[in-house]
């Protein structure tokens, strides 16, 4: 069995730490990445971060995870609220699915208050900072390492 978890990110998520830090604090997808790794490697799994601009790419990507991950870690950023191709793609994966936002979107524009991906994801979390990312990995590790 797979012990790889795929992070995926979308839109404008490469310029975390520098695009409005106020909301979205200073760290950047390299140290989302450094976190990651860490927590999965003390429960004996692996991380890959992905970041995509374009909704085809998240797509192929969710669709490669199918064949090489044991789950996804997914900030869609704006996608959250209008793909549902994601949402089709993330529904043929069969690992768990955690949704992870690093504001709390429902306190937010009341448009960030609807996820297509939600419908799927297996839990979410919202307004925890990068740290939600940690959070959702340890999770999945947890789901994984329970069906064993």
């Amino acid at each position: 069995m797979s012990k790889l978890i795929y992070i995926l990110n979308g839109p404008n998520l490469n310029l975390l730490g520098q695009r409005q830090p106020e909301i979205y604090g200073y760290d950047t997808l390299a140290d989302v990445e450094r976190n990651c790794a860490a927590v999965a490697a003390e429960k004996g799994f692996e991380v890959k971060l992905f970041q995509s601009n374009h909704e085809g790419v998240v797509i192929d990507t969710i669709h490669e995870a199918r064949q090489t991950a044991c789950g996804i870690v997914i900030n869609p950023g704006a996608f959250t609220h209008t793909s549902v191709a994601i949402l089709d793609a993330l529904n043929a994966f069969e690992g768990p699915v955690i949704e992870c936002h690093i504001s709390n979107v429902h306190k937010r524009e009341a448009f960030r208050h609807h996820s297509y991906i939600s419908l799927r994801a297996d839990g979410v979390m919202a307004g925890f900072g990068v740290e939600g990312y940690e959070l959702a990995v340890r999770r999945i590790c947890s789901i994984v390492s329970a069906k064993k």
